[in-house]
């Protein structure tokens, strides 16, 4: 019986420089004519053999079906286990194959999903990314500790990623360990297991402020003829970020780390481009930004994120247009799914839905100050 899935082990640095030439065409290909693939069951191996003692590689879940050229199963090396047959792709890994991007650190266990399992790609990818940016990246009970000195002030980026169910009393522990060990001004916990509503609450009556947020799903699709897309621009992160500027200030607290928790929360961006392909969106009015959104493709699967507008230009379309555009190029560049993120408790989340989005799941976010 054929796999769901087949995986390639590779660095992430040379997955991002795939997303941009739009397909993994390592060394074996022109040596060997082939892109070495594995199973689930096999992958330890050429891991073992070719990166020992490596923890920053990823692991590319391709589906089987998204592949142009044919994968045929043969002998891999010798000291492989007798009669144990590899896939090997007959062509370039086209990176619109490839559903899910999820880091490789034995001897942790890892979770791959199925094509058709949305939730699963959506954790994938917002479990992957802050791991696959993280300057630092610690083991802890549950999950590991993504680390970023450089913008303290960002949650996003220092934080513990907790996978797998642990009690409220294991992420106070680890939280107030990694907080006082790296100097973080605060502790931070996503909770991304199913069930973790519980271990949230006990959270909250400890203290903690926590937060549901929804994963939200949609397909890929280009949005046919809506003409509010022709005042999108795609533009350099940098013409954002006075916008950027504009908004944090708005809706953060007064108070004398301000300006540092603006600069952290705008200079953490330009991580995301050195993992996955980031594009940056706005709209204008008389030559100002008014309105922007980012797309973030990895592989086959796309993420929306940071759509805003400002509170005297809302009610013209222009969220609309940013996010029609996001979608044209989402679909141009092979996705088949968008996902994103929304706060379960504010109004985005009925917008989005009104938009084709739909709930798949949800995690939790927790922080406190250190």
């Amino acid at each position: 019986m054929a796999p769901d899935v087949l995986l390639h082990l590779i660095e992430p640095a040379a997955w991002r420089a795939a997303l941009t030439e739009g397909a993994v065409r390592p060394p074996s290909l022109d040596a060997m004519g082939f892109v070495h693939l594995s199973t689930p069951a096999q992958v330890h191996l050429p891991a073992v053999r070719l990166y020992p003692g490596r923890r920053d590689l990823v692991l590319l879940v391709v589906h089987p079906a998204r592949l142009n050229d044919p994968v045929r199963f043969e002998a891999g090396v010798p000291a492989d286990p007798g009669g144990m047959l590899f896939p090997h792709l007959y062509g370039p890994l086209p990176t619109a194959a490839v559903i899910a991007v999820v880091p490789y650190r034995p001897p942790a266990p890892v979770t791959l999903p199925t094509p058709d399992d949305l939730l699963g790609r959506a954790l994938s990818y917002v479990t992957s990314l802050p791991v696959r940016r993280a300057i630092g990246v610690g083991d802890v009970p549950g999950g590991v500790a993504v680390l970023d000195p450089d913008h303290a002030h960002s949650h996003d980026n220092n934080r513990l990623l907790l996978t797998a169910p642990v009690e409220a009393d294991d992420v106070e522990r680890a939280a107030g360990e990694v907080a006082g060990n790296a100097g973080w001004p605060h502790q931070a916990a996503a909770l991304m297991w199913p069930g973790a509503a519980g271990v949230a609450a006990e959270l909250r009556r400890r203290g903690w402020n926590t937060e549901e947020l929804l994963l939200m799903a949609r397909p890929a699709a280009p949005t046919p003829g809506d003409e509010a897309v022709e005042v999108v621009e795609v533009v350099d992160q940098r013409q954002v970020h006075e916008f950027w500027d504009r908004s944090w200030r708005r809706i953060l607290p007064a108070g004398p780390q301000l300006d540092r928790v603006v600069a952290d929360l705008i200079g953490r961006e330009h991580l995301n481009d050195r993992v996955v392909a980031v594009t940056d969106l706005v709209v204008r009015e008389r030559g100002r930004v008014v309105a922007s959104g980012q797309l973030r493709v990895d592989g086959a699967t796309a993420a929306v994120d940071s759509v805003l507008t400002d509170p005297g230009s809302r009610g013209r379309g222009h969220a609309d247009a940013i996010l029609a555009g996001a979608l044209d190029l989402a679909a141009a560049a092979g996705c088949d799914l968008v996902v994103l993120e929304a706060a379960a408790d504010d109004w985005p989340r009925h917008w989005y839905a009104r938009r084709g989005f739909e709930v798949v799941g949800s995690v939790w976010a927790a922080d406190r100050p250190a």
